[in-house]
């Protein structure tokens, strides 16, 4: 067993789920992979089953009857890694917007120059997008910004999902508290980090859409994430974000 897991949460990924776990599976610092799989109808957890036959010991799947929310595909992830003692846990997408080589510079922030949650991030050094139309960009990067402004919150890519957690992050968040499932999760799990005294880094990467398969955001997830800022920072202000009891 690698000390690092990738968790990938998928739903019909199925032109670019076979090439993400080779690719990651060919880097040579050595990364498991763990498919939370949302009962996909276009067979990608047919796929996946394939190569966790090719790729023995370092790919595994966990099977959810529906499509539950990346939130919390990534939290049953999460708890997944820390039943089995990995040292880093990364959030990644399937559609290789983030680009795999960009995991061991992630990890090499947290294992070598002391983070506690590295993020891959998009506005760190001016805005690294390719093939999103401009009014999307825009949109993200106002959102970052809207976000730090109502938080307080010192990391540029707020919306970021591209990340490595050292171990001690996951274990010290209480998983049951979080409570967002979409866009806004990802804003949630930064700031609890944050706010729990964690150090946190970005290191810049270049974000490339999705050329295969579609994409799952909507305007519900924006809505979310609008609303939900709020409300974390009320929590904040009520004492509300504390770390897990024992």
């Amino acid at each position: 067993m690698n000390d690092s897991l990738v968790i990938i949460p998928t739903y019909n990924e199925k032109e670019n789920i076979g090439k993400i776990i080779r690719k990651v599976c060919s880097i040579e610092k050595g990364f498991d992979i763990l498919i939370v799989e949302d009962n996909s109808p276009d067979g990608t957890a047919d796929i996946v089953r394939g190569l966790m036959q090719e790729f023995p010991g370092r790919i595994f799947m966990e099977e959810r009857k529906g499509k539950l929310g990346l939130g919390t595909a990534y939290i049953h992830g999460f708890k997944w890694a820390l039943r089995r003692n990995y040292g880093y846990v990364f959030e990644m997408d399937a559609d290789f917007s983030h680009n795999p080589d960009d995991l061991v510079r992630l990890y090499e922030a947290c294992a070598l120059g002391g983070a506690d949650l590295s993020i891959g991030s998009r506005y760190i050094n001016g805005v690294n997008v390719v093939n999103w139309p401009m009014g999307r960009i825009l949109m993200s990067y106002f959102a970052s910004v809207y976000v730090r402004m109502v938080t307080r919150m010192k990391v540029r890519d707020t919306t970021a999902g591209f990340k490595c957690y050292s171990r001690k992050v996951l274990d010290t968040i209480d998983l049951d508290r979080i409570k967002f499932t979409g866009y806004a999760f990802q804003i949630e799990m930064k700031f609890t980090a944050w706010k729990l005294g964690f150090h946190i880094v970005e290191v810049p990467i270049i974000f490339t859409d999705r050329t295969e398969g579609e994409s799952k955001m909507n305007k519900s997830i924006f809505r979310e994430a609008i609303f939900g800022v709020m409300e974390l920072r009320f929590r904040s202000l009520t004492g509300k974000i504390r770390p897990r009891k024992g």
